[in-house]
């Protein structure tokens, strides 16, 4: 069984975190889909990604390609996960499903804690997944460095 990881952005923006998460998630031997709501974000996502630092590439790619299955990883906005992904992040909103947490080794939910919107979503993402019965943790970088603030399940 996974864990749902809650990642409370308020130092770092999306573009910043994510690549770390990547290379942690990367170098545990999972593959990774990155799941979004919207396809132009999700092409805005896949150029910062390539932009990145030249010692830290992150091979990757956008879902729709005739090598997704090859991908480490794949940035979607569907539901399926073509690169036999084992962690899951879902960003600006993206849907998260209990069973996926069950089925998956990670699922990281990362939200904007400037926006009000998207810290009332992973809240009622937070309920919706805990009260299935999920393992979840929430994590914030307020303080300047990333600590769990609060865990569920398990």
């Amino acid at each position: 069984m996974g864990k749902a990881m809650f990642y409370h952005l308020t130092r770092q923006p999306l573009e910043a975190t994510l690549p770390v998460l990547l290379e942690r998630s990367l170098a545990a031997g999972w593959r990774v889909a990155v799941r979004g709501r919207d396809p132009a974000r999700m092409d805005w996502l896949d150029e910062k990604l390539w932009l990145g630092r030249d010692e830290a590439f992150l091979a990757h790619g956008r879902a729709g390609g005739p090598h997704d299955a090859m991908q480490p990883v794949l940035l979607t906005t569907e539901a399926d996960l073509p690169n036999g992904a084992s962690c899951l992040m879902a960003v600006d909103g993206a849907g998260v499903d209990p069973g996926e947490v069950a089925a998956l080794e990670r699922v990281c939910v990362l939200f904007d804690g400037h926006d009000p919107d998207a810290m009332q979503h992973a809240r009622g993402q937070w309920k919706a997944l805990t009260g299935a019965g999920a393992v979840a943790e929430y994590w914030s970088e307020e303080s300047g460095r990333w600590e769990k603030k609060a865990e569920s399940g398990g």
